[in-house]
């Protein structure tokens, strides 16, 4: 199965689950989502352990991958709205010490994204070219989904925390 569909079957069992094991108000809107890295046709997710974040980060040095983000709108239990973001990543070349050094600096959080990168803290350095959406490489394509929403009829105006 591709990676693309996969990510969009995950995001949609996730949603799923929650519709089934959460009251929902008749109405309301649940998005999921999720992300699949592919590279090399084979797709990885988060890692493990240590070993495995180090491993990943290994086969991603000095090569291009995609990084694909699914989004999943639910309705009263049904899908009505999904949306696939394809981004494409370059990894740096990189030595064992630098991927070892970089997996001290962000600890645990190398377990919590395919990849092992953190590319919005100390992982922005790891990488030579990125293509695509920034808010959907970090796990939400916020451009379609406002959109949607704004179809819908609903408000996605900002409220608060600026200038007035």
């Amino acid at each position: 199965m591709p990676a693309g569909e996969t990510a969009v079957i995950l995001a949609e069992m996730k949603g799923q689950a929650v519709c089934r094991s959460h009251e929902l108000v008749p109405g309301q809107l649940l998005l999921a989502a999720d992300q699949i890295l592919e590279l090399d046709g084979d797709m990885l997710g988060k890692p493990a352990s240590r070993d495995e974040a180090a491993d990943q980060l290994a086969r991603l040095a000095g090569r291009e991958h995609r990084l694909l983000t699914a989004a999943v709108m639910f309705r009263d239990g049904a899908r009505i709205w999904h949306h696939l973001a394809t981004n494409s990543l370059h990894v740096r070349a990189m030595t064992e010490t630098e991927i070892d050094t970089y997996l001290d600096v962000i600890g645990e959080a190398a377990l919590w994204s395919p990849g092992s990168y953190q590319i919005e803290g100390a992982g922005m350095h790891l990488f030579s070219r990125i293509e695509g959406c920034h808010y959907s490489i970090l796990g939400l394509p916020l451009v379609e989904i406002t959109g949607f929403l704004r179809a819908h009829g609903l408000s996605v105006a900002p409220s608060g925390g600026g200038r007035e």
